[in-house]
């Protein structure tokens, strides 16, 4: 019976607070990142609202040198928000902004990235994990970063915060919040330069077919792979912007060093996204040349059409003449009537093939 809670806890995405996972990093301990279920995430975050955070205790942290000091422990907690408790859990723990629960229920997919008082409260858009290069498989991520807690949520499984998980995993323990958010922005870069790797194979492939005249169903092909760019492109294109502009009034707690790392994470964003442009002008390129080449095909066998219903006109026109059942028909009595007709029909259909192929040429 426990074996079948926890597959049904598995396949639904989390704990039973919804927590997919939760991870706290402290520099100080013997494992920089240690792995945490809801109830332990809960018993820290209490902790630390009893913790006093006077004036007296932050002068202390600034007047104290060392990394130990600099960069602090924090907690990551990554939540399936379909799950039902998951905003309840958050609502009773965390102690997050009102706006990040705004942003939740707004249902506005654009993204941003402000600063709500001392936290940062974004939200993006990534691919499914089970991404199968689909318009429609794209989802939101909502995020929302103090200098202690970062709390990201979803409702369909998205790879480039399971990149960050596995690589956290792996031993990958990032010093602030920020830097955590950094990796996070570099792992959607990453998940966006493997996306147009394998879009531009894709039309590399068509492209050759193209060559080789095989024009099958490539031009509905290009057009989901054309949609799926746009709309990467629309949804994405925000952001490196979102974050210069946050970048240029930073919270007081997020270091220097740390807001650098960002702004190279953002560069590298948006040469991703000028790729995803050069791609979708390749990509109207190649549906231009196909339909020429389609048009070229259809004014082609319209021109066969046209010189088979032109040549087939003569005997038509004499079959239906010589067909009429009254008196008078010429050649009706010479003995050499049918071959004169024909004559007569080869003769037109001759004088017709030439006026037809004299005007294609």
């Amino acid at each position: 019976m426990s074996a079948f809670h926890d597959l049904a806890a598995q396949s639904y995405g989390g704990d039973e607070a919804g927590l997919i996972c939760g991870y706290l990093f402290d520099a100080r301990a013997p494992e920089p990142a240690r792995a945490i279920d809801s109830a332990q995430a809960a018993a820290w975050l209490a902790e630390q609202r009893d913790t006093p955070t006077g004036p007296a205790s932050r002068e202390d942290l600034h007047d104290c040198e060392g990394d130990e000091q600099e960069n602090p422990a924090y907690v990551w907690l990554h939540f399936n928000l379909s799950h039902a408790h998951a905003e309840r859990w958050l609502v009773r723990h965390a102690n997050l902004s009102d706006t990040f629960y705004e942003t939740l229920h707004e249902g506005l997919p654009s993204t941003r990235i402000e600063r709500d008082d001392d936290s940062l409260i974004a939200v993006i858009n990534d691919v499914h994990f089970e991404f199968s290069f689909e318009p429609s498989d794209i989802s939101t991520l909502w995020i929302s970063v103090g200098p202690r807690l970062v709390v990201t949520a979803r409702t369909k499984p998205l790879r480039s915060v399971d990149a960050l998980r596995t690589a956290v995993k792996a031993g990958d323990a990032p010093r602030s919040s920020t830097e955590l958010l950094e990796h996070l922005l570099r792992a959607q870069a990453d998940v966006l330069v493997k996306i147009v790797r394998g879009v531009t194979s894709r039309i590399d492939r068509i492209e050759d077919e193209l060559l080789a005249g095989r024009l099958d169903h490539k031009r509905a092909r290009l057009g989901v792979l054309r949609r799926l760019l746009v709309r990467l492109q629309r949804l994405l294109a925000p952001e490196p912007a979102a974050l210069f502009r946050l970048l240029q009034g930073p919270p007081g707690w997020m270091a220097e060093p740390d807001a650098q790392a960002l702004r190279g994470s953002t560069e590298e964003f948006s040469v991703v996204l000028r790729d995803m442009q050069a791609l979708q002008e390749r990509i109207k390129l190649l549906q231009e040349e196909i339909a020429a080449n389609v048009n070229e095909d259809n004014n082609r066998s319209l021109f066969v059409l046209t010189v088979v219903t032109v040549l087939a006109l003569p005997i038509n026109i004499l079959a239906g003449l010589f067909g009429m059942n009254v008196g008078g028909i010429p050649l009706a009595e010479h003995k050499h009537g049918f071959w004169i007709v024909v004559g007569i029909v080869i003769s037109f259909t001759a004088v017709a093939a030439w006026a037809a192929f004299r005007k294609k040429r």
